[in-house]
């Protein structure tokens, strides 16, 4: 990522805004063509794969794509000791991006639809299991984003990433927000994908536990940072003297 800061910042904050726009615009046009929960829900996962898969390959020569504080600091935690991950002046702007890029993405979603700019988000998610759907949705996030790193596999993140948000939405309680920024984002839009203010911080607090605990399934998984990642080989492989190559 050689380019300017101020223009990376400005790539998270308009990624965020697309992806919170294409999250929360099509939540209202999915609930105005179908009274069906479940197939508002497959509308609305199914635009947030398309539409993230999109942002990620756009920007991510750019800034990375994170559009996700948690992701960035991860990022930045992960690679602080190589020197090869966003400094702390890159987080310090990324995440203020990420934030105004989210909210700026909620409000241009109900312009388009002719909805209040503003109007707080009725959408109570305050409960212990949805809490634990967002530890277990973040730190598989986390996981993925640096096990593809770390297995030299970058180049998959645009569909792997968006992969994941899609399957997330389905097996987890929570349907996967699993990001501060779109949390906060989406408390300006009583819509379908409305979170309440007041199960905001409840959601960015188990967000913030998904992170820490996804750090530490990295570490588990993949060993220290630089530690090499070999696949297992059969022995009569091995002694034949045909190896299975050894990953970055």
């Amino acid at each position: 990522m050689s380019a300017p800061l101020v223009r990376r910042a400005a790539a998270e904050a308009v990624g965020s805004a697309a992806l919170v726009a294409v999250v929360v615009g099509s939540g209202i046009q999915a609930t105005e063509l179908s009274r069906d929960v479940g197939v508002q829900l497959l509308a609305n996962s199914l635009a947030t794969v398309f539409g993230l898969g999109v942002l990620i390959t756009l920007l991510g020569p750019v800034s990375g794509a994170h559009f996700n504080p948690v992701v960035t600091l991860a990022v930045w935690f992960s690679g602080r000791r190589g020197g090869d991950g966003p400094t702390g002046r890159d987080v310090a702007a990324y995440v203020p991006a990420q934030v105004v890029g989210a909210v700026g993405g909620a409000l241009l979603a109900d312009a388009m639809f002719a909805r209040p700019l503003v109007q707080w988000s009725t959408h109570d998610r305050s409960a212990g299991h949805l809490w634990l759907g967002e530890v277990v949705a973040t730190a598989g996030l986390v996981l993925l984003v640096l096990g593809l790193t770390r297995v030299g596999r970058d180049r998959l993140a645009p569909v792997a990433v968006a992969s994941y948000i899609g399957a997330a939405y389905w097996f987890t309680s929570s349907t996967s927000f699993a990001n501060p920024a779109v949390t906060v984002g989406r408390a300006f839009t009583d819509t379908f994908a409305g979170i309440a203010p007041a199960s905001v911080g409840g959601l960015v607090a188990a967000q913030l536990v998904g992170g820490v605990l996804g750090l530490a399934l990295v570490a588990g998984v993949f060993g220290r940072r630089g530690t090499a990642v070999r696949a297992k080989v059969p022995a009569s492989r091995e002694a034949s003297g045909t190896t299975a190559p050894t990953l970055p």
